[in-house]
């Protein structure tokens, strides 16, 4: 009997999965995600995969990765390098190469490293390991093809079916490694695939053939465990930004006691939204898939006149095409939530990797003066927050709100304890009262913040016309007159300006005595925050102040800002909100450090670039 292997206790852990984009790394690390937050560790996760459909097999082009951070505390990214590698085929090891930290744990399927792979990936030898300079790695080489082959034999499957089971043993071999009971994995698998026996048969006998290969072949080496943190009482789930999202505007329309409706077109990294809420339907939302961008957002507009919450989802090329429907709404002061998943660009750009470039286009990207309210989410789990206050702040202040995420929050995902309502503002539609009805115009606002008053069709006494032309403020009438027009366009800026009154301070975080201080907006906030929290940690006077609402910028921007000797914004893109600040507060000076790589950040080059500012 051999020896039996001892158990190392690791505070955190990343895990990469990697493969052709059949082979089913995403699913493979979505439920490896699942089973660590089922255990009560933190999680975040990162997806990264490519446009096509489908690239050649075995090709770098058609390598498709997943990577999960797990943590017994707190952690905030998905990290920047792995510490086991699944490779399950040469490309995946080669594209990786750069992803691994020297001494990780390689786990591959030896039987694709034969010369058909090696020459497809572009190895020159028939050693990758050593071609690649990969010394000090721990390799795991399981023949994971064949084994699967030879546990699926009497399965009735063809060849094909049986070999997109061996992300499963895959999977069952990281349960041995990390110690994680395979009933979990396989309680997921059979939710997931409940109405396909045939392929839920055939998983749970290879899961449990990964895991009992590992536990039988690899009995004295190592294995790991992370131990779970310590979290408040209550229900957790693994939650990702865009269903986050969905259910955030299924709150807000609950909380303004409002039906939800979505007028979609899909479009990457967005798409899973409008899938999200057409299976809502228990709950009362109505989604349309439209044949385009502009059907999408119109149709949304018209519900919210009819009195619906209006909301439509799309990524950078849709906002662009639904640009004139916005300014409709912003003209007809209608209720509309703008969901923007921005991913790299322009035009058809990098369909499935993440940037930041669109924060021009929320801000400014109409025609004439058309305010919007712009707010940005910063984890996939405040997706929902954020979700939920721009439909407060639409519905309340009667105008559109464009929320930004982003392809790294929306198919990212993290650890979510699910929220009770009951601790979440109210949401107070301003409908017209009934001693209005001799006087009522659809203009006429509420003095204190200059929303108009919201009459929904069919009202007895409310009748009323809205719409794109410019209108009279108290008649409501098509008016061409130059003072009326001046004066609407002051009230609608007015109007999103006052925004600033209810929304919270920006917050500074870190060194409350920092000569340094890191501004970022959006999905860019973990990299950020960890950075800053390493190099507090090592004595440096750092802080972070990042930024949720955009437009209008939070009351104390100002004052915060001119607090600061040395001041550098961080975003996934050339400079958008660095040169917006400088337009909306005078006389500071910014740094600028800038990445458009359709790649987040990675903790090390933040706290490389932050160090050469200290060092000034």
């Amino acid at each position: 009997m051999s020896e039996a292997a001892t158990i190392t206790s690791l505070e955190q852990v990343v895990i990469r999965f990697s493969g052709d984009s059949g082979d089913g790394m995403q699913l493979t690390g979505s439920l490896f995600s699942n089973l660590s937050a089922i255990y009560g560790n933190e999680i975040s996760t990162f997806p990264d995969y490519p446009a096509e459909i489908r690239a050649p097999q075995g090709t770098l082009s058609g390598v498709s990765g997943y990577q999960v951070h797990v943590g017994s505390k707190k952690v905030y990214t998905p990290g920047d390098l792995a510490d086991v590698l699944i490779a399950m085929n040469p490309a995946a090891l080669k594209v990786n190469k750069a992803n691994i930290k020297p001494n990780a744990i390689v786990i591959a399927d030896a039987d694709t490293f034969d010369t058909n792979n090696l020459e497809k990936a572009g190895f020159k030898t028939d050693n990758p390991f050593e071609e690649l300079n990969l010394k000090g790695i721990q390799l795991i080489m399981a023949p994971i093809s064949s084994m699967v082959k030879d546990s699926l034999v009497d399965s009735e499957m063809d060849n094909k079916s049986i070999l997109r089971s061996k992300n499963m043993f895959a999977l069952g071999l990281l349960c041995w490694l990390f110690n994680t009971p395979i009933d979990r994995a396989m309680h997921l698998l059979e939710n997931k695939f409940k109405k396909k026996p045939a392929i839920l048969k055939a998983n749970l006998k290879v899961l449990a053939d990964g895991y009992n290969y590992g536990h039988n072949t690899h009995s004295s080496v190592s294995t790991y465990h992370v131990n779970p943190t310590v979290m408040p009482k209550g229900t957790y789930t693994d939650v990702k930004g865009n269903q986050a999202t969905a259910w955030g505007l299924i709150a807000g329309a609950e909380k303004a006691g409002l039906p939800l409706f979505l007028g979609s077109y899909p479009i990457t990294p967005a798409t899973e939204i409008l899938h999200e809420l057409a299976a809502r339907k228990d709950l009362g939302v109505k989604t349309f898939q439209a044949e385009d961008e502009i059907a999408g957002v119109c149709t949304a507009i018209g519900a919210s006149f009819a009195g619906n919450l209006g909301a439509t989802s799309t990524s950078g090329p849709g906002l662009a095409l639904k640009s004139e429907a916005i300014g409709l709404a912003v003209m007809a002061e209608l209720p509309l939530v703008v969901v923007n998943v921005q991913r790299g660009g322009p035009s058809t750009g990098l369909p499935t990797k993440t940037e930041q470039a669109d924060l021009l286009q929320a801000l400014y990207g109409r025609n004439g003066e058309s305010p919007c309210i712009v707010l940005a989410a910063s984890t996939p789990a405040n997706c929902f927050d954020y979700a939920f206050m721009a439909c407060k702040l639409s519905i309340e202040h009667m105008t559109p709100v464009i929320l930004l995420t982003d392809g790294f929050l929306a198919n990212g995902s993290s650890a979510w304890r699910l929220p009770s309502l009951d601790t979440y503002p109210a949401i107070k539609p301003p409908y017209v009262h009934a001693e209005m009805q001799a006087t009522w115009k659809p203009y006429l606002r509420n003095e204190e913040n200059l929303v108009r008053y919201w009459a929904i069709p069919g009202m007895k006494g409310f009748s009323h016309r809205v719409g794109g032309l410019e209108k009279d403020n108290c008649s409501g009438c098509i008016s061409t007159n130059p003072d009326n027009h001046e004066l609407m366009v002051k009230q609608r800026q007015a109007k999103v300006d006052n925004v600033a009154k209810v929304i919270p301070p920006v917050e500074v975080l870190g060194d409350p005595d920092a000569d340094l201080l890191v501004v970022g907006w959006g999905g860019t906030f973990g990299h950020l925050y960890s950075a800053v929290n390493e190099l507090n940690n090592q004595g440096q006077k750092v802080a972070l102040a990042h930024f949720n609402y955009i437009s209008p910028l939070p009351a104390n921007t100002a004052e915060v800002l001119r607090r600061y000797k040395t001041i550098t914004v961080c975003e996934l893109n050339n400079g958008q909100f660095a040169g917006y600040l400088r337009s909306k507060v005078e006389g500071i000076t910014l740094q600028q450090y800038n990445k458009i790589e359709g790649q987040p950040f990675t903790v090390n080059e933040l706290t490389t670039y932050l160090k050469t500012l200290l060092e000034k």
